[in-house]
């Protein structure tokens, strides 16, 4: 895959562009990649796709991340406290 490098780029677009990475949880690389695949409305597999299709592609329900993680022999280790519980707690707490 060919690099591709942008040069005497201002500091403070770089600072919004590390701030938007953040906010989007990817890395700045990432960030880039995301930015460029859209202006050229192609997904990263380099399929012409729409703004939607890029955004969702990745993703995959509960059930399939669990089969996935079955199927790579990953057991779910369900005698932990689950998120929901703690919350449930916490909020249950808080009302008393």
């Amino acid at each position: 895959m060919p690099d591709l490098s942008i040069k005497n780029v201002p500091e403070s677009v770089v600072a919004e562009l590390r701030s938007r990475a953040k906010m989007n949880h990817r890395s700045l690389q990432g960030e880039l990649m995301s930015i460029v695949c859209q202006a050229a409305e192609v997904g990263f597999s380099g399929i012409k796709e729409s703004a939607y299709e890029q955004v969702t592609s990745g993703w995959i329900t509960a059930e399939q991340l669990l089969a996935e993680q079955k199927a790579q022999g990953i057991e779910v280790d369900y005698s932990s406290p689950q998120a929901v519980d703690i919350i449930r707690q916490e909020r249950d707490a808080r009302a008393r």
